[in-house]
């Protein structure tokens, strides 16, 4: 579909978002499922998705919640599973900055893996586009997926246990994260930042409180960081 204006954008960008669906859908519910047994009502567990919105990091909060970890390390690792979205802003800035402020306002909460991997990809195929056309084409892709979130966030709450373990909707994690960096191993940097997470993240599996999570994150990137500063000429001579 061609770009031309920015309703036409947006009816790519949600076309685009589409093949989301498969994921998000058993995600959410397996979201809300899983807050009720770990003791949220329905209501909490629909606000808390509707305040969030980001998954790796609710299910992170909800995973230690159940541990009884202690309130400061729910809130640092919630927020450390989410630094990326810092991550993202910094890269959707040259493409939608110059746009105004209460778009980016409600851009910057409806920023999440599925809109801004697809968004920045289409900004890089068509760098033509305006800002009205970047802004319709975001909006696209969250219109698809923002809404499921919401609602079978809210089925998975209200169905609860009575949802069988033979539907196995935990499948839906992996594959969404798959789908979504499979694409983005572009470079030599990335690929090392992966497997150097991947290592670290099993070496601390026993580390209390889901940290080890962290530690791995902060070993890929520092990895990933170093690949590339040496690749560019940056780093330090062997």
């Amino acid at each position: 579909m061609a770009i031309t204006t920015p309703k036409s954008a947006f009816k790519k960008g949600f076309l685009d978002s589409t093949p989301f669906v498969l994921v998000v859908v058993p995600f959410a519910m397996l979201f809300g499922l899983l807050a009720t047994e770990a003791g949220l009502s329905v209501f909490e567990a629909l606000t808390f998705s509707l305040v969030v919105i980001a998954g790796a990091a609710q299910f992170t909060a909800l995973q230690l919640m159940t541990e009884n970890a202690p309130t400061l390390v729910i809130i640092i690792s919630a927020l450390a599973v989410n630094l990326r979205m810092a991550m993202y802003s910094a890269s959707l800035t040259p493409w939608i900055g110059a746009a105004p402020f209460w778009q980016r306002a409600i851009a910057a909460y409806f920023t999440v893996d599925q809109s801004y991997l697809v968004a920045v990809a289409e900004y890089e195929r068509q760098p033509q586009m305006t800002i009205p056309q970047r802004m319709g084409y975001f909006f696209g892709t969250v219109t698809v997926i923002a809404p499921l979130w919401y609602a079978f966030t809210l089925v998975g709450a209200l169905l609860g246990t009575s949802v069988p373990e033979s539907w196995a909707l935990d499948f839906a994690l992996p594959l969404a994260f798959l789908a979504m960096i499979a694409p983005m191993f572009r470079t030599l940097a990335h690929l090392v930042a992966a497997l150097v997470a991947v290592g670290v993240s099993l070496l601390c599996v026993g580390v209390p409180y889901s940290l080890g999570l962290i530690i791995a994150g902060m070993a890929g990137m520092i990895a990933g960081a170093w690949v590339e500063l040496r690749r560019t000429g940056q780093g330090p001579a062997p």
